[in-house]
């Protein structure tokens, strides 16, 4: 069976469920996993999601901040928790479809300063990447899982526009990118996105609303991602390659998020 399994900062759902609907209506994913809902459980709009084929809901919800959710077209069971936020945000929720465990993270930002010292929203989220990594430590890399999300961090030289710029700001800096590969080596995690589209091919999945048209302007930053632990790997490399890619089409949609959705099948 293919299981589409697709990641997606939204940027508030309740702005964006008729977009949402028409993506799952094109591309037809069996788990859409959302960032920044930015509304509590009982404010999420349960009904359109059912109306478009995914009824199973995991949500952990915030007023008018952060926010994740899970719907699935298929039955969802309890996964073991991840949440490592320090601060109490809503910014982590997982489950279990078709046998693979399957955890959504919105990962702070960061803030602007890139000093653990002065910027307290950095600090959070470097301690949050080294909470997540050493609980992926404990974990069997042979058990099918996947980490997705807005993970914040643009890791590779060729995940921003400009690497030589971008290393001075938050998202691309060396001591962010040696958290998330931390976290990689941690959970032995692939990659699907780079996998699907190799080094030095450039990619990205957001691009700020500054730019009156961001194909233009292409200042875009790679910060969403699948990853699946090796206990996925064959179930992600179909016909021997990874299928996986950034859905970029719907940042050009009207009043779009900021970030476009990206998807990856298994095989399970």
């Amino acid at each position: 069976m293919r299981l589409r399994l697709c990641t997606w900062n939204v940027n508030s759902v309740r702005l964006r469920h008729e977009q949402a609907a028409r993506f799952v209506a094109e591309q037809q994913p069996d788990v859409l996993c959302l960032q920044e809902i930015k509304c509590r459980e009982g404010e999420f709009p349960r009904q359109a999601f059912e109306d478009m084929g995914l009824p199973h809901l995991k949500i952990a919800g915030q007023k008018g901040w952060h926010g994740v959710a899970i719907a699935s077209r298929l039955p969802i069971e309890e996964a073991p928790g991840l949440d490592v936020c320090r601060e109490g945000h809503a910014r982590c929720v997982g489950v279990k479809v078709a046998g693979v465990e399957i955890h959504n993270f919105y990962i702070p930002a960061g803030g602007d300063v890139p000093d653990r010292a002065l910027n307290p929203k950095f600090d959070h989220k470097l301690d949050f990447y080294e909470k997540l990594t050493a609980e992926i430590a404990k974990r069997d890399p042979k058990a099918p899982l996947a980490i997705v999300g807005d993970l914040n961090v643009a890791p590779g030289e060729n995940d921003v526009w400009n690497h030589r710029y971008m290393s001075k700001i938050v998202s691309h800096t060396p001591v962010e990118i040696e958290a998330m590969w931390a976290l990689h080596r941690a959970g032995q995690f692939t990659d699907l996105t780079r996998e699907a589209y190799p080094e030095p091919q450039k990619l990205a999945s957001w691009w700020s609303y500054r730019a009156q048209d961001f194909r233009v302007s292409n200042r875009g930053l790679r910060l969403d991602h699948i990853l699946v632990s090796p206990g996925l790997r064959d179930a992600a490399f179909l016909d021997g390659k990874a299928q996986s890619r950034i859905h970029d089409d719907v940042r050009e949609w009207e009043r779009p998020s900021d970030h476009a959705p990206v998807s990856a099948d298994l095989r399970v």
